[in-house]
């Protein structure tokens, strides 16, 4: 059995919980009890969470847990003295400790991500980076695995850091029956980014997001204008101007940010070849989705793939 010591404070945001789910829904679908959940806080007793609500809990002094977890929230944590020394002594007797969120600001206060390389959610990774220039943060990544401290970006992606996690403790096919189960369309690796362009586009109208929508689904194609004006319903003089208004790009742009990020995904999966990747997103072949990728990552896909490789290990 794992034992999963799970640590919250006075206003961590109730999301955070959603972590626990995975190791639940692992437990139900080996039929044991895999992993042992405790949630607790400094002094024990019932915690607040950010919406007011109470959680009981047992306190984590002279607790040692094979993983232990702690949590984010919308600010950033509260760093006392009793959490931070009870970290630097737990990073040695915990055979891994995880942040999600903000809780890596914790963690950065302790110490213990010095030299290390870790994330957090980026609207705090920029100032991370700058108080605590020890570490290398990767603002734009979902979670990072840096020897024995994990570290996930925002508060859903707790959970593909928790599905990682088992993967990593009872295997492949476990951890994508429980994603299944708790109808996770995709359990994002943890090189994935952080931002996704659909969302950065901000397209309003419903014929701007239909065109967007039938691009996506069709980046094997050689998509143009009147292709996706059609789509929309427009001509292509109308949709080239409302897109433009609405999205601040060409329709041509947004295409390759769409192919970008689909194919750094399939890279990420590691299932795919440089020829298939390139094909299936409509780069032609390898050298257009060579420039593509170094516009829109400043590297090549070589690069990229090199990066996903090393976190795998």
């Amino acid at each position: 059995m794992h034992r999963v010591g799970f640590i919250i404070y006075p206003g961590f945001s109730p999301m955070n919980l959603a972590v626990t789910s995975v190791f639940e829904t692992a437990n139900w679908r080996v039929g044991s009890e895999a992993y042992k959940v405790t949630l607790v806080s400094e002094h024990g007793g019932p915690v607040a969470t950010s919406l007011g609500s109470e959680i009981q809990t047992s306190s984590f002094k002279r607790r040692t847990f094979d993983t232990l977890i702690v949590a984010g929230g919308i600010a950033p944590p509260a760093a006392t003295p009793g959490l931070l020394n009870y970290l630097r002594s737990a990073v040695y007797r915990s055979r891994r400790i995880v942040s999600i969120c903000t809780g890596a600001l914790v963690f950065a206060e302790a110490g213990l991500l010095d030299g290390r390389r870790a994330t957090t959610h980026w609207h705090f990774a920029r100032n991370m980076k700058r108080r605590y220039p020890k570490i290398a943060v990767e603002e734009d990544r979902i979670f990072v695995i840096d020897g024995p401290i994990w570290t996930s970006a925002g508060m859903s992606a707790g959970v593909d850091l928790a599905l990682a996690l088992v993967e990593k403790d009872l295997g492949a096919e476990i951890a994508r029956a429980v994603a299944k189960i708790l109808v996770l369309y995709h359990r994002r690796a943890g090189g994935q980014s952080q931002f996704s362009t659909l969302l950065d586009l901000n397209a309003q109208s419903d014929r701007v997001q239909t065109a967007l929508a039938y691009a996506k689904e069709h980046l094997s194609r050689a998509l143009v204008v009147n292709d996706l004006a059609k789509a929309a319903f427009l001509s292509p003089r109308q949709f080239s101007r409302l897109f433009r208004e609405e999205t601040g790009h060409s329709p041509a742009k947004a295409i390759e940010r769409l192919r970008v990020e689909s194919a750094r995904l399939m890279m990420e999966s590691g299932r795919f070849s440089a020829e298939e990747i390139a094909s299936k997103n409509g780069f032609g072949n390898r050298e257009r989705m060579r420039r593509s990728f170094v516009r829109a990552f400043g590297q090549s896909p070589q690069t990229i793939q090199r990066s996903v490789s090393a976190l795998a290990q």
